[in-house]
Order: C-alpha cells, then structure tokens, then sequence
C-alpha cells in the first residue's frame, strides 16, 4: 500500500498512457480528444483535485499554443503561398532537366527534402507526382526509381527540419532552441534521405526488387494546369525563398553565440525568431508571385486554404502539451526520470524508442513526436542539458517518429495508392525506407551526443 502510495503518479502516468494507446489503437478515438482525456483523468488518479487537474491541463495546452500555433499556422501560409506562386514547381522543373537518371534520381531525394520544409507531405506528395511520371516516361524506367528518394525527402523533411509543425512542437515542449535543431535537423536529414531514399532504390534496383507498381501515367497529365503557373519563378529564387527564413533563424540563434550585447544582436534577435522569419519569407514569397504575374485572387484563394490542414495539428500540439504539464505537476516526470537513470538508459535513446513505439501504435507521425516529446519532456526537465543535446533530442524524437509506417498509416496508403503497389510491395519498400530514416537518424545523433555534451 506504501509503494502504492509513494508511485502514484508514475502508477496514474502508466496507466494513462496504455489508455492512450488504446483509445488512439483500439477505440480510433480522435488523437486530440484522447490525449485531453487521458491528461484530465491521469492528474486526478494521481492525486489532484478535479479543479486543480483542469487548470494544469489549460496551463499547459495554453503556454504551449502561444509559440506553437503562430508558428504553424505562418509555415503553411508560407508553403502555400510558394506553391501557388509555382515555387515547387520551378524546384521540379530543375531536377527534371538534370542529366542522367541517377542524377535525377538524386535530386528528386533533394527535391523532397526542399519541398516538406514548407508543405505538408501528402500535397508535396501529390503535386509532384506529374513530375514523377514525366521522368519516368522519358527515362523508361519505373515511376518508384525517382519516387521512392521523393517520398524519403518528403519523410524526413516533414519530421526533421523546421518550420515544419513536428519538430517545432517537439522544440517548444522540451525547450530546445530552433536554431540547434535547425543545424542538427539538415545535416541528420541529408544523411538520412540520401540512405533511405537513392541509395536504397540503387540497391533495391540492382537486386530487381524495385516494383514496377500500376502508375497510370495519363492520370498525371490530364490537368496539368493543376500544377502549371505560367510564368514560374527562376530555379535560384525559389531555392532562395525555401532557405530564407531557414537562413533567419540560424542567423537570430549564431548572433546570440558570436556577437556583443547591442543594437546589432537585437536586430538578428528579432528577425531569427520564428515569427519573424516567417513572416518576412512570406511577404517576400508574395511579392515574388506578384512580381511574376500570378493573380491577386489566385493568392487569396490559396491563402484561405492554408489553414485547413494545420487545425487538427495546433490542437494535437495543444493537447501534448497539457499532458506534459499533468507529468510536471503530479510529479511522475521527476520519478520516471529517477528510474529511467537509475538502469542507464540515455535520454535520447528513450526519447527514440518512445517515439517509435507511439509511431508504430497509431501512425501518425506528428501525433508520435508531439506524444513523445510531451511525455519525456518532464525528465528532461530535471537533467542539466545543453542546447545541442536538447536539439539532438528533438530529432532523436523525430527519427523515431517517422520510422515503422506501415497499414495504420494514412502516408502509407498514399504511396501505395499514387504509385499502384500492393501492400506486400508498399511494405518492402516505403516501410524499408520509413524505418532507414529512423534508423540512420538515431545512429548519427548518437554519434553526435557526446560531442557536445
């Protein structure tokens, strides 16, 4: 009865988060309904009064959404104002007119790298499959020898580099600083999408294990206008909009490290922080497609539909963080983090295969990091972190999060349906690819830890 009494919080916590499961594996309750749930009633079974378990809840969903709905709320707008201005298509446009197939290859891995940072990956995915089958087409081979390295750098840019929603959410609820993640989060992605994506297609196409799938190549050209801008931006200004605030927050982050306390540090300051480098990419995104012609209306209507999509990802967000909040509150993060040191698994390790487990329990990949993040964030909390570690972390996080996609995941049936592949095809390549990234994520932060301890 004693032990009972003194793990309360880790006992309500545990159970809590096997409700989670269930509700989000099991029942298919909605992901944000669920962990609203299972945040309110595990402060109470862990002690707290009913008024005291709500307003650790609203605490905790309302300090996260102050930096975290801005913010993805700004990146979408920015992606969609690029895609309407023709920015992606101008990128794919210029990978298509690179030589050889396996340079194409490659830069279609690029290519979807560039393209998630600003746009989520189920509209990256769809807008660029004309340019999937006009390559193969041309090249006479199959459409997944350029689609697999697309789809890989549309998986890792979706879940490593910001201002994409998950590692945001991930950065804000463990404190880790933008920047670091930033920095840490391209390098670890290069990596990570060039193993997943062209050099497992190399090695899959040598072995004749590269399916030929049923892409029906007309259905990708019968509304091209769908994706045509008539006058496209020119290939360097649209890498250069997709670097720009990318560019600002590093610059806001190294000023802090490399100059004195002034005026000039102020301004790097206020124009790295996210909202700022958004909004300034953006409004220059803007002013680029007006510049090329694109209609004042086409702009407008793309801008009303830029919001759709990040509602349910806010309150997902919102909801992780009430969640971590119950954890810091009740006191179980302290006492998980106790046990979780005493057997001498790392911090990062953890984080990992916490998000993997939550990834490979209910699909989502965002849901995974946002749960993840929320549920390690308290332990962290009680160990002294640097930046770095803290940004090695969030992508620790990330890497487990995008690993393991298979039936439960609505990105697996995207790709199995865009590309014609069976379920058996779907899993011996897009999961292959999915757990590569998160197994080539976890190798390099691990290698990077200690570094910068």
């Amino acid at each position: 009865m004693e032990f009972v009494t003194t793990y309360q919080p880790v006992l309500a916590t545990l159970a809590g988060i096997t409700a989670l499961l269930i509700l989000i594996l099991r029942a298919r309750m909605n992901a944000f309904a669920a962990l609203l749930l299972v945040a309110i009633l595990s402060a109470v079974a862990a002690g707290m009064s009913p008024d005291r378990a709500l307003a650790t809840v609203s605490t905790g969903m309302g300090g996260v959404l102050g930096f975290i709905a801005p913010v993805i709320g700004l990146g979408a707008l920015f992606g969609i104002i690029l895609e309407a201005s023709g920015g992606i298509q101008t990128l794919a446009n210029g990978a298509a007119r690179l030589g050889s197939p396996k340079r194409q290859k490659w830069a279609m891995g690029a290519l979807g790298l560039a393209a998630a940072t600003p746009v989520f990956f189920d509209v990256a995915l769809i807008i660029l499959m004309p340019f999937i089958a006009g390559l193969a087409k041309r090249s006479g081979k199959v459409a997944l020898y350029f689609g697999l390295p697309l789809c890989a750098g549309l998986a890792v840019g979706h879940a490593f580099i910001p201002p994409t929603p998950g590692p945001i959410a991930i950065a804000e609820l463990i404190g880790a600083n933008l920047g670091w993640v930033l920095l840490f989060g391209s390098f670890t992605g290069l990596i990570s999408m060039a193993v997943a994506g062209p050099i497992l297609t190399g090695l899959l196409q040598k072995r004749n294990a590269l399916p030929h799938g049923d892409l029906k190549l007309s259905d990708f050209f019968k509304d091209e206008s769908a994706v045509a801008v008539k006058n496209p931006m020119r290939l360097q200004k649209a890498i250069g909009l997709i670097l720009l605030p990318l560019v600002l927050i590093v610059a806001g982050t190294l000023s802090k490290l490399v100059l004195p306390q002034g005026l000039i540090q102020d301004i790097f300051t206020l124009i790295g922080h996210p909202f700022s480098a958004l909004l300034i990419a953006s409004g220059t995104c803007w002013a680029c497609a007006r510049h090329a012609g694109v209609k004042s209306a086409t702009i407008q209507s793309a801008m009303s539909r830029a919001f759709e999509p990040v509602g349910v990802v806010i309150l997902v967000t919102g909801a992780g963080g009430a969640f971590k909040q119950v954890l810091v509150d009740t006191g179980a993060g302290e006492q998980i983090a106790n046990g979780v040191l005493s057997i001498g698994l790392t911090p990062l390790v953890m984080a990992f295969v916490l998000a993997l487990i939550i990834r490979a329990a209910q699909g989502s990949a965002t849901v995974a990091m946002i749960t993840a993040a929320g549920l390690i964030a308290p332990i962290l909390a009680t160990l002294a972190l640097s930046d770095p570690q803290l940004a090695l972390i969030t992508i620790a996080i990330a890497a487990g999060a995008s690993g393991l996609s298979y039936v439960n995941d609505s990105g697996f049936w995207l790709v199995s349906r865009l590309f014609g592949l069976t379920e058996k095809e779907t899993l011996a390549t897009w999961t292959v690819s999915t757990t590569l990234i998160a197994a080539t994520g976890l190798i390099c932060t691990m290698i990077l830890y200690p570094l910068v301890g």
